[in-house]
């Protein structure tokens, strides 16, 4: 038994149709709708390098083939026309579209109990698969039966684990929608093994999710997408627990009565990475890294801000060597909505009004020629690019001059105002960046936040040449760095961290 290499969908299993009232729809074409689940489906098949097609039989009508050929255009999907009384041609057309990849190892999924095409593929040694609620397995036990779509995946992955063997490491993971794509995109999330021995399958909220654990080995997650409240940081030295939606919840009891299970990572450590006052604390521990012969890196100088009509705001920027202009950020730094809204002020009076969710971070604007070093900490590889960044305090001047003397504001996420001139240019101009001492700081925050993927960004402060960490953030994509270099490293990153986790649990079972 080899891992799947085929997957064909009977199209009534991915699409429903309504008849419209005759008035409402002259020309009496059909409503064609995707089934719950179909959508999300198709997308992670489509990145799954699996043969995947679309069947179809004689009595579909015209409009809905045409309908079948382009979402199958759209999701890179074949589509096939299977006629039950000669299925073997149709299977040789299909096995000669799909490249000769063998019967033995095709799955095929259909809506109803009693499809006529299904004891033939049985016959051929396809895996068959029935999303019929009134199935029943003793009717004909080489039919398994799938509650809903979503459950697909699970069923693939665990089959492919099966004839992989033991040693394959299975990783849940959960992100939002589009996270998952920009990452499968890239080949990240193979439902086949890859060279190193991880198998990736999605876990949905939308099934019992304690039977989805106990058939992986480790849980990869970007907990930031099911954030519902940020515990802050108040000063008191105890901030408030951060709360997760109710799927997220479940999964963390799962984690707190198996401590034995592998998760990248804790959510306990990615907490400084939700509240920007407390990473900016962290960062003060920067100064600990100076050495002879290179550059210094640190914070920015930052103040945090509860209230904008503070009559004491101005000399209390000056306390903490906070000079205007300066960038306000909210505290709630991922998560929620409001948290990426920021506003670049240039005199104390801007403050007022300001539209931007307290309580803030008021952090240094560093002038820095307009280039942003983002570096992505991958386990202990580290890698890094050059972006346009924001212009210099000069420049934005003369635009707030132009515009009325009003605040900058902007979604960092969307409405950056970033430089026009090529990264290239700027950068063959200024001397580049200290590698050596960037690597050192990304080892220092590995161990200061124990994360396993994380990414950070630097400007360097033009005159001093100082090096200045301005953002840190839990499992970025990573996307400017080459595909071949980065998700190999990704994985490595994950199977190391696994190893390590598990030596550590055999060492305190087994002292």
């Amino acid at each position: 038994m080899g891992c799947v290499r085929g997957i064909l969908l009977d199209e009534s299993v991915l699409f429903a149709e309504e008849e419209e009232e005759e008035e409402e729809n002259t020309s009496n074409a059909p409503n064609i709708y995707f089934q719950s689940g179909a959508e999300s489906l198709l997308r992670r098949l489509q990145f799954s390098k699996i043969r995947t097609g679309i069947s179809y039989g004689v009595a579909v009508s015209a409009q809905k083939v045409t309908f079948l050929q382009r979402i199958s255009m759209l999701y890179s999907l074949d589509s096939f026309l299977l006629n039950p009384s000669s299925i073997d041609v149709s299977l040789n057309h299909i096995l000669l579209a799909w490249g000769d990849i063998g019967a033995t190892s095709c799955f095929y999924v259909t809506s109803t109990q009693d499809d006529p095409l299904s004891h033939q593929l049985i016959n051929h040694h396809w895996s068959v698969f029935t999303t019929s609620s009134t199935h029943d397995v003793g009717d004909n036990s080489k039919v398994s039966s799938i509650s809903t779509l979503e459950e697909l995946p699970l069923v693939i992955c665990d089959y492919n684990r099966k004839a992989s063997g033991e040693s394959v490491v299975t990783v849940g993971y959960v992100m939002k929608p589009s996270r998952e794509e920009d990452f499968a995109k890239r080949g990240a999330f193979p439902m086949h093994p890859t060279p190193n021995g991880l198998l990736f399958v999605p876990l949905t909220f939308n099934l019992p999710l304690v039977s989805q654990l106990q058939k992986v080995d480790l849980i990869l997650h970007k907990a930031t997408d099911e954030v519902v409240s940020v515990g802050l940081n108040n000063g008191s030295g105890c901030p408030s627990k951060t709360s997760y939606t109710k799927g997220m919840q479940e999964m963390e009891r799962y984690f707190q009565d198996h401590h034995d299970f592998c998760i990248i990572d804790p959510l306990d450590n990615i907490s400084p990475v939700l509240d920007r006052l407390s990473m900016q604390h962290i960062l003060l521990g920067l100064d600990n890294l100076k050495t002879d012969g290179h550059c210094r890196i640190r914070a920015p100088h930052f103040l945090k801000v509860d209230d904008f009509n503070d009559p004491n705001l101005g000399d209390r920027l000056s306390e903490v060597n906070l000079f205007l202009p300066s960038i306000v950020k909210p505290q709630v730094a991922c998560g929620l909505l409001g948290a990426h809204d920021m506003a670049i002020v240039f005199r104390t009076e801007d403050f007022k009004g300001l539209r931007i969710p307290l309580p803030v971070v008021v952090q240094e604007y560093v002038d820095h020629s307009s280039l942003l070093y983002k570096f992505y900490v991958l386990g202990d590889k580290v890698f890094y690019a050059v972006k346009n960044s924001t212009p210099n305090a000069d420049v934005f001047l003369s635009s707030y001059e132009k515009d009325g003397k009003k605040p900058i504001i902007f979604n960092s996420l969307k409405s950056l105002p970033t430089s026009k001139d090529d990264v290239n240019s700027k950068t063959n101009k200024q001397q580049s960046i200290d590698l050596d001492l960037v690597t050192k700081t990304a080892k220092w925050l590995r161990k200061m936040l124990n994360l396993t993927i994380f990414g950070f960004d630097v400007v360097i402060q033009e005159g001093s040449r100082d090096h200045v960490v301005v953002d840190v953030n839990y499992l970025p994509s990573f996307k400017e760095v080459a595909d071949e270099v980065a998700v190999p490293a990704f994985w490595d990153a994950i199977k190391n961290s696994y190893e390590l986790r598990k030596a550590k649990v055999e060492t305190v079972s087994f002292p």
